[in-house]
């Protein structure tokens, strides 16, 4: 029986994405715009998190926020609210955002200039982590009913992120939640990884996040 031929195809999409992602980069440092893509499970609270945090930063910077989801924008209508530029990105069943879908999102975004872009990409731990979007930074949000387990089972989306966020910290006396060993289990997929606690829902810990969120936007205008 002859042997079949296989054209290992995700490396060449990769490959390609990857090259698209380093040129959206470069372009966004030398506009001056921080661009962070943000992950997470579905329910983590990435759109609850970003209604605190926007009010705050925009008192200083321009804002928009690209929603990606496979169907609705009853995120990107959550963010209007808040003040913030915000567009619905429709992945048409896809997981995942890749760099040529980001710079469709940006293109709108853009329009107006921004200091601080935000992707908050599809609610998944597997899929956005293996697409480089062209962001300046990734980011991941874990939350505390979720478990402490996250970065063993999901070990890429904990290894390229800069910044882990675990949320809904207000519910720590309602589970079992060993706080060390999280940011132990974080620390194994990415020792260089700045680890933050808050709640969105009490505001501990929301400052200490701006102002980090602060350092890194004046750092992508230096």
């Amino acid at each position: 029986m002859d042997n079949v031929k296989i054209i290992e195809i995700k490396q060449s999409v990769y490959e390609s994405n990857d090259r698209e992602a380093d040129k959206l980069r470069s372009e966004l440092k030398a506009r001056g715009t921080f661009l962070l893509n943000l992950m997470s499970s579905p329910g983590a609270g990435k759109t609850t998190l970003l209604e605190s945090v926007i009010p705050k930063l925009a008192r200083k910077y321009k804002i928009g926020v690209m929603e990606a989801d496979i169907d609705a924008d009853v995120d990107a209508v959550r963010i209007k609210e808040t003040g913030a530029k915000s567009i619905q990105l429709h992945t048409g069943g896809m997981c995942h955002l890749d760099a040529g879908m980001t710079r469709q999102g940006l293109d709108e975004l853009l329009e107006d200039g921004m200091d601080f872009a935000i992707l908050e990409n599809v609610g998944n731990l597997v899929c956005p982590a293996e697409f480089d979007t062209g962001a300046s930074m990734n980011a991941c949000l874990l939350s505390v009913p979720e478990g402490i387990d996250k970065p063993l089972k999901y070990p890429l989306m904990f290894e390229v992120c800069k910044l882990v966020v675990i949320t809904k910290i207000d519910t720590l006396p309602y589970f079992d939640f060993d706080v060390e060993k999280c940011k132990e289990y974080i620390k194994m997929r990415n020792p260089e990884a700045k680890v933050l606690m808050v709640s969105a829902k009490t505001g501990e810990g929301i400052d200490e996040l701006c102002k980090t969120l602060e350092e890194y936007i004046e750092a992508q205008k230096g």
